[in-house]
């Protein structure tokens, strides 16, 4: 898991993510830690709460562990939504943080599979080499409210259903 960012740490993300947008003419790129606190973004995210967007894809992957221990896998290592216009593919990173892919009907998910196939290693790396050094640079401080903001936020939308 992912305790705590340097500021240093944030640009090398977002550089990874900004050059997956341009290449795979997806929406945009999520980067989500697994407890659900936003990480990192590129692309078109105006729009989407990205907290509460964290927030429900941190609790997909959850769910989906618990659908994958059923049916005797250890993980799901990718999860994949289809809706009319848009789309996701959300895939796990060495069970520390999650890509979030947002797309639309200019890419396929095949696309998407080729892009991110190249990427998830190099966050894999990039985490484990964090982890291993500590917080490069100033550390971001994640906001100490962030669990109950985010829980309300979610109660919120189930309750507009």
């Amino acid at each position: 898991m992912l305790a705590f960012l340097g500021r240093d740490d944030v640009a090398p993300s977002e550089t990874l993510l900004g050059g997956s947008v341009a290449d795979a003419g997806v929406r945009c790129v999520l980067l989500c830690d697994r407890t659900g606190r936003m990480l990192s973004a590129a692309g078109d995210t105006a729009g989407l709460d990205q907290t509460t967007f964290a927030s429900l894809a941190s609790a997909d992957f959850s769910a989906s562990d618990q659908l994958a221990a059923l049916l005797g896998e250890e993980e799901f290592t990718s999860l994949y939504h289809h809706g009319a216009d848009r789309s996701m593919f959300l895939a796990d990173i060495g069970g520390a943080a999650i890509l979030a892919v947002l797309f639309d009907t200019r890419t396929t998910l095949g696309m998407v599979r080729i892009k991110t196939k190249s990427l998830l290693p190099r966050f894999a790396e990039y985490f484990e080499q964090m982890s291993q050094r500590g917080p490069s640079g100033q550390v971001v401080q994640m906001e100490s409210g962030w669990p109950f903001e985010a829980e309300s936020e979610v109660e919120r939308l189930f309750n507009d259903l």
